[in-house]
């Protein structure tokens, strides 16, 4: 995630010094409380914000990660076989949706 968002900021002629960095999402919510700071989070995590943060959307093109799928080669979970039976689906749709 970091790799993206410094080509954001690159892109938007933002140049930043960081006083610190999380290691993960949880992490950057509590440096933001903590330190009344500021940071770049995924969409998601303003469902895991607290009241005294408030989000604002990005201007632009938003930065965008991939995605892997991992699983253990043994698990032979009904959810699973499932899930892998229809991920090409999901990918497909969200390909369609992102163009």
């Amino acid at each position: 995630m970091r790799a993206a968002i410094d080509d954001y900021l690159r892109c938007s002629g933002v140049e930043i010094t960081p006083d610190h960095e999380a290691t993960s999402t949880y992490m950057a919510i509590s440096l933001v409380v903590s330190t009344r700071g500021i940071a770049l989070l995924p969409l998601y995590t303003q469902n895991f914000l607290p009241p005294p943060v408030t989000s604002r959307p990005i201007s632009g093109q938003a930065p965008r990660i991939e995605l892997v799928l991992g699983y253990h080669k043994e698990n032979k979970s009904p959810l699973l076989k499932l899930f892998l039976s229809r991920v090409d689906d999901l990918i497909a749709r969200v390909s369609k949706r992102s163009h």
